[in-house]
C-alpha cells in the first residue's frame, strides 16, 4: 500500500477532459477549491485530516511506462496526448488548511492553482484522501467529546472497508483524539500508541477461566486487562479477575495498568456492579474498559446512567463512521487567470442556493474573540484582502444578509488558516508527526464554544464572506441571470 503508484487513482473523465484541454485550448492557469457543504454526523464542526497523504500523492505524481501503455490500450487517447502524459509532473501551487484544524462548511480546505490539465487530474485523489480522513477524524472527535475525558481506543481494523481504510482511518482517529489504536501497522508507520488485550478465544482455549487469566497475567504483568464476559461476568469473570489481581499483589507485582474489559451485556449495570466488587476487594485503581458496538450516542447515554467505565474501545461505528459514511467534499473551479495575470472569478449556479459556489482566488481568516480566544466566525475573502484588527469588523450572513455582527476594533484577533503547501511544483511544507497533529487538534477544539461541540443541535459557527467577495458573487449571479 505504501509504495503503490496512485497516478491512475482518478476518474476516467479527468483524463478525457485533460485530452480535451490539450486538443482544444491553451493550458491556462486556474483555481480549484476543495470544500464541503455540511458537517457529517450533524456535528457543529469538522476536523481537517489527510494532508500528508495528499502531499505524498503530489510528490509522486507521474505516469509510468505501464500507465501510458494501459491508457494507449483503451483506444481513446491520441499519441500526442500520451506523449504529454509520459513527461507529466505537477508544476502548480497548493494551499491547504493544516491537519487537525477545526473546519466548517463552504470554506476552501485545499486550493489548487495550476495549469488546468494538472488541476483537473488531481481532483479525484485529493477528494478521496481528504474526504475519508476528515470524516473519521470528525467522527472520532465526537466520540471523544462524549467520553468526557476518558480514553478512547480505536479498535476498528477488522470492520474497516479494506486495508487502506483501516490504516488511514486509524491515523485520522488518532488525530481526532483517540489515545491509541489496535492497528499494529498504523503504529509502525505513524509512530502512534498501539493497544489491545485478548479475545474470548484465549479464555476458551484453557481448561477454565481462572487459568486463562492467570497465564495472561504471567505474560503481561505490567499491562493486565482481563476480558471478563466469556461465561458469566459477575459470577465468574470478575471474581476470577480479582483472584488473579490478588495473587499478583501477594507476589509483589504492581502492574502499571490493570483492570477488566466488558464486551457484552448491560454495560451500565455490569460496570457499576463490577466497580463495587473491585473496590471491596481493594482494587480501587483497577480500570474498567468497555467495547461492544459503541459510538458517541451510546457512550453519552452510558455516562448519563453513571456507568463506571473509564476506558472505551470503539470499533465499527468509528472506523466506518457508520451513521454518516461520507464526508461530501467537492472540487469546484473558482477562477481562471487571464493574459494579464489576473484571476477572473468563476461561479457555479444552482436552484439550490447551498450549491452556489464562492468565486475567485480566495483565502480564509479565522476571527477570534480576543478575551476568550474562542472562534467568532470564519471570513472568506479574496487572497489579496488585508485586515486591521484595530478597526471595526463587520460580519454578515451571506444568505440572510440582514444578520450582522459588528466587532469593535481591538476586541478580536484574526489568523489566516490557508497555508502554502506547494509553490510552483516545489513542496514548501513539512508535515508534523501524527501525535503533534493530535496535540494541535486538542488545542484547536479548545477554541470552540461548548455549544458548538455538543452532540445534539450544536450552535453553528458562521462562515461569512467579505464585502468585496459578496459583491463580486452577487454581480456574477445578476450577470448570469440576464
Amino acid at each position: 500500500m505504501s509504495t503503490q503508484n496512485l497516478t491512475l487513482l482518478t476518474d476516467l473523465y479527468e483524463l478525457t477532459m485533460m485530452q480535451g484541454y490539450f486538443e482544444t485550448q491553451e493550458n491556462e492557469t486556474v483555481v480549484f477549491d476543495v470544500f464541503f457543504r455540511d458537517n457529517p454526523n450533524k456535528s457543529g464542526y469538522s476536523i481537517m485530516a489527510g494532508l500528508e497523504q495528499v502531499i505524498d500523492y503530489i510528490k509522486n505524481l507521474n505516469f509510468s511506462y505501464e500507465d501510458v501503455d494501459y491508457l494507449r490500450g483503451l483506444g481513446i487517447f491520441t499519441e500526442d496526448f500520451l506523449h504529454y502524459l509520459s513527461g507529466f509532473h505537477f508544476s502548480g501551487s497548493i494551499y491547504a488548511i493544516p491537519e487537525g484544524t477545526v473546519i466548517f462548511p463552504k470554506e476552501p480546505l485545499v486550493k489548487v492553482i495550476a495549469p488546468i490539465m494538472e488541476a483537473q487530474l488531481v481532483e479525484t485523489a485529493i477528494l478521496n484522501i481528504i474526504n475519508h480522513q476528515s470524516l473519521i477524524a470528525t467522527k472520532t472527535s465526537r466520540v471523544v467529546f462524549a467520553a468526557q475525558g476518558d480514553g478512547i481506543m480505536e479498535f476498528g481494523l477488522r470492520r474497516a472497508q479494506g486495508p487502506d481504510a483501516g490504516l488511514y482511518g486509524a491515523r485520522a482517529a488518532i488525530i481526532g483524539g483517540c489515545v491509541g489504536t489496535s492497528n499494529v501497522l498504523a503504529g509502525k508507520l505513524f509512530d502512534v500508541p498501539i493497544m489491545g488485550t485478548h479475545a474470548h478465544s484465549w479464555i476458551m482455549s484453557f481448561k477454565d477461566e481462572y487459568t486463562a487469566f492467570k497465564e495472561y497475567a504471567k505474560l503481561y504483568p505490567n499491562a493486565c486487562t482481563l476480558l471478563v464476559d466469556t461465561y458469566d461476568t459477575l459470577k465468574s469473570g470478575v471474581p476470577n479477575a480479582i483472584r488473579v489481581f490478588r495473587e499478583l499483589r501477594e507476589e509483589g507485582i504492581h502492574p502499571k495498568s490493570y483492570g477488566i474489559r466488558l464486551d457484552s451485556g448491560d454495560l451500565a449495570y455490569l460496570s457499576k456492579e463490577a466497580r463495587k466488587m473491585l473496590d471491596v476487594a481493594g482494587f480501587t485503581d483497577a480500570v474498567i474498559a468497555a467495547s461492544n458496538d459503541l459510538d458517541e450516542m451510546l457512550i453519552h447515554d452510558l455516562k448519563m446512567q453513571g456507568a463506571a467505565i473509564t476506558s472505551w474501545g470503539v470499533g465499527t461505528n468509528l472506523i466506518t463512521s457508520k451513521d454518516c459514511p461520507s464526508f461530501g467534499g467537492v472540487y469546484k473551479l473558482a477562477a481562471i487567470q487571464n493574459a494579464e495575470g489576473e484571476f477572473v472569478p468563476k461561479i457555479k449556479i444552482s436552484e439550490n442556493t447551498e450549491k452556489i459556489t464562492n468565486p475567485g482566488n480566495k483565502t480564509i481568516y479565522r476571527v477570534y474573540d480576543k478575551e476568550t480566544g474562542k472562534i467568532r466566525a470564519d471570513l472568506i475573502c479574496f487572497a489579496d484582502e488585508k485586515y486591521d484588527t484595530s478597526e471595526e469588523l463587520l460580519l454578515f450572513d451571506p444568505i440572510a444578509t440582514w444578520k450582522k455582527t459588528r466587532l469593535p476594533g481591538g476586541s478580536y484577533t484574526m489568523r489566516e488558516i490557508l497555508k502554502p503547501i506547494f509553490i510552483h511544483g516545489e513542496c514548501v511544507y513539512t508535515s508534523p508527526t501524527v501525535m503533534e497533529i493530535a496535540q494541535y487538534c486538542r488545542q484547536e477544539k479548545e477554541t470552540l464554544w461548548v455549544e458548538t461541540k455538543r452532540l445534539f443541535y450544536p450552535h453553528r459557527v458562521y462562515v461569512d464572506l467579505s464585502q468585496k467577495l459578496y459583491d463580486t458573487k452577487a454581480g456574477l449571479l445578476n450577470e448570469l441571470s440576464r
